[in-house]
């Protein structure tokens, strides 16, 4: 992968770390209902290995298949998704509800993982992965050798996302637990279910332009 490609995948961690269905709204809220700061930054930690293993999986499974066809393949379908998922994320009216607050750090993470997954965040991946070059050799048998390495890449590239997706948040839930609090954010909400869905579909067409 080149450094415009480990670029791509810090923003796009920064980018899901902004967005509160993410988990820092969550950790702001159990903090303050905890009157901790520790309580709050107890709960970014399984938050992030949530999201974690839903990034990873998709980000695995794309690096270690990779070949001509299959990776147009990929992108083409990936892309489809992209936009079927966003314009029903764009036109649902169902919106996720919160689960209750005293969850355990199991329980956090696979909260985490379900609403990653939900959010497409995994998905939000597959034009830079699709794009990265792999080195791979030719060949079926340098498919097959590269596979393990691909999946080990994939993992990394969801692990340095990870990475930048829990640091945002956590000065993000610091800064809004020790200056705003929640219940300013009840007056200055902005619908950020809708502008993530509106970067799934833009997405979605970057992908299938790439593929075309």
């Amino acid at each position: 992968m080149t450094g415009t490609t480990w670029v791509a995948l810090l923003s796009l961690g920064a980018f899901h770390g902004l967005n509160p269905a993410m988990g820092w709204l969550f950790a702001v809220a159990r903090g303050l209902q905890e009157r901790d700061r520790g309580a709050l930054l107890r709960a970014l930690p399984p938050i992030a290995l949530g999201h974690l293993a839903s990034v990873g999986i998709v980000a695995a499974l794309v690096t270690a298949t990779r070949s001509v066809t299959a990776s147009t393949a990929l992108a083409v379908v990936g892309g489809v998704l992209l936009v079927g998922f966003g314009l029903w994320r764009l036109l649902s009216e169902r919106h996720f509800r919160w689960a209750g607050m005293r969850l355990s750090a199991t329980q956090l993470a696979g909260w985490s993982f379900l609403m990653s997954s939900a959010h497409g965040a995994g998905l939000m991946l597959l034009p830079v992965l699709v794009a990265a070059p792999t080195g791979a050799s030719g060949g079926h048998a340098g498919h097959l050798d590269a596979a393990p390495v691909g999946a080990l890449l994939g993992l990394t590239a969801a692990g340095v996302h990870t990475l930048a997706m829990f640091g945002t948040a956590l000065v993000i839930a610091v800064l809004v637990y020790e200056v705003v609090g929640v219940g300013v954010l009840r007056t200055a909400w902005f619908n950020v279910d809708r502008l993530w869905a509106g970067v799934l579909v833009a997405a979605g067409v970057f992908t299938l332009i790439r593929a075309a």
